[in-house]
């Protein structure tokens, strides 16, 4: 089974929140987890549920902030569906990259 999961994890404060979200994403590591950053958040595959929310725990306690926020959404499906299987779908239904051409 492929578990899916979008992670989004948010320190409160009004400064510059990048090194706190470099810990959050290389905290990640440790976890049988495939992941990929976005500007918006991280997108994660993982075989179990288990295994997907043990990896968010851990971002979310990798942050060094008074006050954090974090957003879990999580697909759990019965097929075996890897995420780049998910996005080349929509793509060749698409005939084009998922993706604006950047003009």
């Amino acid at each position: 089974m492929t578990v899916f999961g979008l992670l989004r994890v948010t320190p409160i404060t009004e400064g510059d929140i990048t090194a706190d979200v470099a810990a959050a994403v290389d905290a990640l590591e440790a976890f049988d987890v495939e992941y990929e950053t976005t500007p918006m958040a991280t997108t994660l595959e993982a075989e179990s549920v288990s295994e997907l929310f043990a990896a968010c725990a851990a971002a979310h306690e990798a942050v060094d902030a008074a006050e954090v926020q974090t957003l879990v959404q999580v697909d759990e499906k019965d097929k075996s569906m890897s995420a780049a299987e998910k996005v080349d779908a929509v793509e060749t239904e698409l005939g084009r990259e998922a993706k604006s051409d950047g003009e």
